[in-house]
């Protein structure tokens, strides 16, 4: 009888010190908007919250929370303390966000995993100052794979695009859908789907990836591969500045010691990964895909069209005192230097 009081009261006392230290773990509420099946949910965080976990001997985790509002929202959910972190779409949030909008670019011609760390060595370098992101910590800024032409009709022109009514995210697509002439449509990515099926649009710019995320094999027909994309779209992740301020000095610092350039590439990369299931899954669908060559005649008009969009990315942001067209050809430069060692 008397081991048996000591084998209690000793799984007793074990219990008493779990539960103290589960009661003393810190959990990072972050609020997510993609499904539970995107790239961000699937792969980037479980991977960025052990990480943090690793990295704060478990002091510290991280809870992914869904459903919390819409898209853009997410940077005010955590400006206002409502979520402890999240990650946003730069272009749900127009006139906030100019400056990212260099990432985003036509024809950069590389992975987004090299063109998220690109992006977030010259965001360092050149626009650190810059007020985009003030009430925020910026911790990762992620592109997703090259944007591409997902539709219920044949794209072998750019004229084919006219008078379409295609959902756009904002930011550079705004530029592209204008200078193709086709009728722009709002929405959430999560909503497209929806918007396809009760044929509120007749197509979308988006990431071959979400023909499998958001299920497009479903509701769509043609899917037009430009050589290296139309553009980029961009992405942050970022914390609550409070949230960090309460942590132990030596978490928060562990913390962002495994985000950054670290964790933009993590994005960067699960987004590629992605794309390829995304291919695989128009491909056994039967969607039709029209791969179109360098140099076919619709690859020369897209870059065409896409001349000079850079050149008035700069003029819209003269007014914020950055050197906007050094740091576009470092972006390129450093990109392109870093998609080569990926090619090797």
């Amino acid at each position: 009888m008397k081991k048996l009081k000591t084998t209690v009261a000793l799984v007793a006392t074990l219990g008493a010190l779990y539960s103290t230290s589960a009661m003393s773990q810190t959990v990072m509420r972050f609020a997510s908007w993609m499904p539970p099946t995107h790239p961000v949910n699937e792969v980037v965080l479980p991977t960025w919250k052990k990480w943090i976990e690793d990295a704060t001997d478990n002091r510290v985790t991280l809870a992914v929370e869904y459903n919390m509002g819409h898209p853009k929202t997410m940077f005010n959910l955590v400006e206002d303390g409502v979520a402890d972190a999240s990650w946003g779409y730069h272009g749900y949030v127009p006139g906030r966000f100019r400056l990212t909008q260099i990432v985003e670019q036509p024809l950069l011609g590389v992975s987004a995993e090299a063109a998220s760390v690109a992006h977030w060595r010259v965001h360092n370098k050149y626009f650190q100052g810059a007020p985009e992101f003030d009430g925020l910590e910026l911790v990762a800024l992620v592109t997703h794979g090259p944007g591409q032409v997902h539709s219920t009709f044949p794209v072998n022109s750019i004229s084919d695009l006219q008078n379409k009514k295609i959902r756009i995210g904002g930011g550079v697509q705004a530029v592209i859908g204008e200078r193709a002439g086709l009728v722009p449509v709002a929405g959430p990515a999560p909503k497209v789907y929806e918007m396809l099926q009760q044929g509120v649009i007749d197509g979308v710019f988006l990431p071959v990836c979400d023909v499998k995320n958001l299920r497009l094999d479903e509701v769509i027909t043609h899917t037009t591969q430009l050589p290296g994309g139309m553009y980029l779209g961009s992405f942050s992740f970022f914390i609550n500045p409070d949230f960090l301020a309460d942590l132990d000095p030596k978490d928060r610092d562990a913390i962002l010691k495994v985000s950054g350039e670290q964790l933009s590439a993590l994005g960067g990369r699960a987004q590629d990964e992605s794309d390829v299931a995304g291919l695989e899954a128009a491909k056994a669908a039967g969607v039709n895909i029209n791969v179109v060559a360098e140099g076919a005649p619709l690859a020369q008009e897209y870059a065409q069209l896409a001349e000079g969009i850079d050149d008035t990315w700069i003029e819209s942001v003269a007014d914020l005192k950055v050197d906007a067209r050094a740091a576009l050809d470092e972006l390129r430069a450093v990109a392109r230097a870093y998609q080569a060692e990926l090619d090797k």
